[in-house]
């Protein structure tokens, strides 16, 4: 039986409280599986995830893509799903998972760091899809409301 993960979203940020990193302090939504953040499980990395900051046509993107409404057109059911803290910008490198539903459980598997095309060692993590579907709307509104 497949082990079923919980997924939330909560609003942090890129140095959490230290002022003196202020300027590069990015606010975002974090993804959390378990109690553990995503960010914080792969810091060492220094991207964020692509939720809870940027423009609203940005957001409404890649909550689109993490919903299935479109495929993400640089690679097949691969999304990006931490990025540059300072710009967004994919060409600075970012993290990418691979993302299936079947049935009511959506995967996350297979996450690659891509301007190394490296494989990381984490997941794969299983999630129904109520949970799951509200975490990533909860996300986009963490944005909206910033």
């Amino acid at each position: 039986m497949t082990n079923i993960n919980f997924l939330e979203t909560r609003l942090a940020s890129r140095y959490g409280e230290d002022v003196s990193k202020e300027e590069n302090n990015t606010v975002f939504a974090d993804l959390v599986i378990d109690s553990v953040s995503l960010f914080q499980r792969l810091k060492e990395y220094d991207f964020i995830p692509a939720f809870g900051w940027g423009n609203d046509e940005h957001q409404q993107l890649i909550t689109d893509y993490f919903l299935f409404k479109y495929p993400f057109e640089l690679k097949y059911h691969r999304y990006p799903i931490l990025i540059c803290p300072q710009c967004g910008d994919l060409e600075c490198g970012y993290i990418s998972v691979a993302i299936d539903k079947e049935s009511d459980i959506v995967e996350w598997s297979n996450f690659y760091l891509e301007h190394n095309n490296q494989p990381l060692d984490i997941g794969p993590f299983h999630f129904k899809w109520d949970n799951y579907k509200s975490a990533i709307e909860k996300a986009y509104e963490i944005g909206r409301l910033r």
